[in-house]
């Protein structure tokens, strides 16, 4: 899976933005002021999402290219790298998957806010 796929289905989620607080190598995707990837631009080529303890621990024991993301609380983040997956799909879940996350955990104003984008 290369970058532009990532990158492209990030942005297409609703209320989500693109920045590269962090320099050059990596973009940081947010839906409402909150991250919920962190894609690497550089040759490393992961990206980094949000999840569950319980589904971490599940999706890190079935993939061998998912681990605990660097410089996060592996608790709450995984890192696929994206040049093993062989199955895009699996990447646009766990994003979907983070960005659901995030929302969830949204104050009742900015869930409205986002859903009247």
């Amino acid at each position: 899976m290369n970058i532009e796929e990532a990158r492209e289905y990030c942005l297409q989620l609703n209320g989500v933005t693109e920045g590269q607080p962090f320099g050059p190598d990596a973009a940081v995707y947010k839906v409402m002021g909150k991250v919920f990837a962190l894609l690497s631009l550089n040759e490393t080529r992961r990206i980094s999402l949000k999840n569950t303890p319980e589904k971490n621990i599940e999706i890190r024991g079935q993939y061998e290219f998912i681990e605990g993301a660097w410089h996060m609380n592996k608790k709450h983040w995984s890192m696929v790298g994206l040049d093993f997956v062989l199955c895009q799909s699996l990447v646009f879940e766990l994003i979907r998957e983070s960005y659901d996350l995030v929302i969830a955990k949204l104050p009742k104003k900015l869930k409205a806010e986002l859903n009247s984008l």
